[in-house]
């Protein structure tokens, strides 16, 4: 007899509740509920014969796929609830016809180009430490940067005892009392251009992601978003593959 039971993580990830790793987190804090008992990391599901339960409120699966990009503000923090009462990103999306997630995170100094869906399969493949999907940020700086500074950007500093990955670092503006770099990532570590920039005395006024891959932010209005259209969904699906297959 087939098995047609799922990792619960990944059940609520598909059906657009969070992350797969947020979804763990949720389970671990004992939100979560299968037919009406507690679930624990590592319980599998049936979607057709188990009811699951986040907070009280039943997991309905997902028919139809939703990928947005939102033009993050600042001030706001890049999840779908705050115990701290901040602004979450999900005040920016409650018109959107369906349960999104963010791809990943902001800081919540920081602004720009942030994916949403609730495909939990796409989320994961590009959130997962395999999959090199590029991110372009620009960044402004107090002061000007120097050759050597941006150099020491480009070839990697060291982070929590390990070299980060070799960066593309281009001048976007240089003056005196502020610069303006276009950093590109390969990796995705926790604010990991501004502790770069921490660790080389540059001082950060601003950062603003403004392309994942291909798939760029344009002229989206701060607090707004849109969906994805065919061909940008195709190349992050695309990249995806690709990279995860050099790995392999």
């Amino acid at each position: 007899m087939a098995d047609n039971t799922v990792r619960l993580q990944k059940y609520m990830a598909d059906n657009g509740i969070a992350s797969r790793r947020k979804s763990e987190e949720l389970i671990a804090a004992g939100k979560v509920r299968v037919n009406g008992r507690v679930a624990s990391i590592g319980d599998k599901v049936n979607p057709r014969l188990d009811k699951v339960t986040v907070s009280g409120r039943k997991v309905a699966m997902t028919k139809d796929k939703v990928y947005i990009m939102l033009h993050k503000p600042r001030g706001y923090v890049t999840t779908m609830s705050d115990e701290m009462d901040r602004k979450c990103v999900a005040e920016l999306v409650q018109n959107v016809n369906a349960r999104v997630f963010p791809v990943g995170r902001l800081d919540r100094d920081s602004e720009g180009l942030l994916l949403m869906t609730n495909d939990g399969e796409l989320a994961n493949a590009i959130s997962h430490p395999r999959t090199h999907v590029s991110k372009t940020y620009r960044v402004t700086v107090k002061g000007r940067v120097s050759e050597e500074a941006q150099a020491s950007l480009s070839a990697g500093l060291m982070l929590d005892g390990r070299m980060t990955a070799p960066a593309d670092v281009h001048t976007h503006s240089l003056a005196e009392d502020r610069s303006t770099l276009e950093i590109t990532l390969y990796e995705g570590r926790n604010r990991q251009i501004r502790r770069m920039c921490e660790q080389l005395g540059i001082e950060v006024l601003r950062l603003k992601r403004i392309a994942i891959g291909k798939v760029k932010l344009g002229g989206l209005k701060c607090g707004d978003w849109r969906n994805l259209n065919e061909n940008e969904l195709s190349s992050i699906k695309t990249l995806v593959r690709s990279s995860a297959g050099g790995e392999q």
